[in-house]
This record gives structure tokens, sequence and C-alpha cells, in this order.
């Protein structure tokens, strides 16, 4: 088992920056893949980034692209998001996973463990 616990989440003002966090700790794995998404209220849940936990390159949705970025901290089997540049439509609960795969995905069923979420609300 993974567990997954994110945090950072809040209120800020459109323009505003955040970031989250997201520390792993149970059974590790060598090689997977650790992702981002959010859901807004009534919407699908949305990819966000995703990045493979050996190393290698990032990926990000194009709602963010150029706005968050992601990033770890081996030492502390930690991931985190950099939200930058906030916007009103960035509202929702935030989730990070991992999927236990060399391969990555943007599709959120193919993620095995999920965090509990955090919410991060931005206004105008």
């Amino acid at each position: 088992q993974v567990q997954l616990v994110e945090s950072g989440g809040g209120s800020v003002q459109a323009g505003g920056s955040l970031r989250l966090s997201c520390a792993a700790s149970g059974r590790t794995f060598s090689n997977y893949n650790m992702g981002w998404f959010r859901q807004a209220p009534g919407k699908e849940r949305e990819f966000v980034a995703r990045m493979r936990w050996s190393g290698g390159s990032t990926y990000y949705g194009d709602s963010v692209k150029g706005r968050f970025t992601l990033s770890r901290d081996n030492a502390k089997n930690t991931v985190y998001l950099q939200m930058n540049s906030l916007k009103p439509e960035d509202t929702a609960v935030y989730y990070c996973a991992v999927r236990d795969s060399w391969l990555g995905s943007r599709t959120w069923e193919e993620y095995d463990y999920w965090g509990q979420g955090t919410q991060v609300t931005v206004s105008s």
C-alpha cells in the first residue's frame, strides 16, 4: 500500500500563488508515476501534471502549462506542485495520485493510489 497526504491548499486571490505538497509513504516502487489531478464541482476530474518518480520529464495539462511547476524531493518522498498566476477557474479539490507503472498517463482511472485531496479556492 501507498499512503499519500496532500497539504498546502487554501484561499488566494487571482494572480496569487500556492504550493501543494504530496508526501508518500508505505510501499515504494522503483519506477512509478506521480500525478496531480483536480476536480471542480460538477466537472470531470482533470489532469494537471505528472512525473516519473525516478526522474525525467514533467508533463502538464494545457490549462496549467506555463503557470504550474512540478518538482520532487527524493529524501522526503514528497512531490510539490507550485502554482503561480492562479485564476478563479483553478478552483478545485486537488489530488495527488500514484500510478504503479513505468508508463505515464493523463487518465485518472489509470492511477492506483490517491490522497484525500486539498481544496484550492481562487477568488477574483
